[in-house]
């Protein structure tokens, strides 16, 4: 089993050639530079295929990045996945279930999955780990999640930043950060996979709140306090579901949190900005070319935190909003019109 006896993985598999699915499948590449290593690329578009195969490069999510000539692509899932002793995951969040039923028993003999997605299931609630675990009927060693300030832009620009690579197993997570680490992006091992996946999801409808915040040009002192505030829920919530304190004041948690609620480049911010400025859902949703998952996560993390008890008042004035029952107008005063309470509650 190669993340035990610590041979590197001859071919991986990353399966989604969105932005993120693309620019991992570079930081994967560039870090095998020099070896045999293959990576393979699944997408589904045949024209984004041609693209990376025959101009090392995917115009449509990367603009102009140059891809690594050790990348190839197909459109062929089964072929992309055949003897990959590492599979990436890189796809929308509500599809992931139907999609690995329609790979399970097409793994590599001991294959480690990762998991690259920042959602939660709707009507399950469950985390990206739980539905890969359940449907490709992996022990939790064999399934990793990788996450943080993860802008994919920047990081295909090879501006350095670092990340976490999370799995119960610290062997496995170990062999997993040694083949993502080029010289410009640098994992961190955790065990903490609640908490990093939790740190993740949330974020993405904090994230919405804050660029409804950008859009009806409210100042850096009001985003500020939800950015603050919506890493306390997010905390809370992680908490109550086993994870740990100090993975919310990590790269997961605060650093995933401040990068995506801050920057032009993050789908969720530019949709809450849209919001803000008076687009309906519907129209957003028109205008964006990827998907924004706290819009898909949202009730699915609202539903999850009253199960466990957790007060998220940010999370729930969000889902408000999308699902109709909020105007953006109404969200501020709604918040601040919450009972006094010390900070630490």
């Amino acid at each position: 089993m190669s993340y035990v006896d610590g041979k590197a993985p001859a071919k991986i598999a990353v399966l989604g050639a969105g932005s993120w699915g693309t620019t991992f499948a570079k930081i994967l590449g560039d870090a095998a530079a020099g070896t045999d290593r293959k990576i393979v690329l699944w997408g589904r578009r045949q024209e984004v295929v041609d693209q990376i195969n025959n101009l090392h490069r995917n115009p449509r999510y990367l603009s102009t990045i140059e891809l690594p000539a050790n990348i190839t692509a197909s459109s062929d899932v089964l072929e992309v996945l055949k003897d990959a002793e590492l599979v990436v995951l890189a796809v929308p969040a509500q599809t992931l279930r139907e999609q690995l039923r329609s790979l399970a028993g097409h793994l590599a003999k001991d294959a480690v999955v990762i998991s690259l997605m920042k959602g939660l299931e709707l009507g399950t609630d469950q985390r990206m780990s739980q539905v890969i675990e359940a449907e490709l009927g992996l022990s939790p060693e064999r399934v990793v999640v990788i996450s943080g300030p993860n802008l994919a832009m920047e990081i295909a620009r090879q501006e350095p930043t670092a990340s976490v690579v999370a799995c119960s197993d610290e062997n496995t997570a170990k062999w997993v950060a040694t083949v993502c680490k080029p010289k410009y992006f640098r994992p961190y091992t955790v065990d903490d996979v609640v908490g990093v996946e939790i740190g993740g999801i949330v974020k993405n409808v904090i994230a919405l709140c804050v660029g409804i915040c950008e859009g009806k040009k409210v100042g850096d002192n009001t985003k500020a306090s939800v950015i603050t505030r919506g890493l306390a829920e997010t905390t809370r919530l992680a908490l109550a579901l086993g994870g740990k304190a100090e993975t919310m004041s990590g790269l997961a948690g605060l650093g995933d949190l401040v990068a995506t609620c801050s920057s032009s480049l993050s789908r969720n911010h530019t949709a809450g900005r849209m919001l803000g400025e008076g687009l309906t859902l519907d129209e957003v949703n028109n205008r964006m070319t990827q998907t924004a998952e706290g819009i898909k996560s949202g009730r699915a993390v609202s539903e999850l935190a009253a199960k466990v008890g957790v007060d998220m008042p940010i999370t729930n004035a969000v889902v408000g909003v999308l699902e109709g029952k909020l105007t953006v107008d109404e969200l501020g005063p709604l918040l601040l019109a919450r009972q006094l309470k010390s900070e630490g509650d």
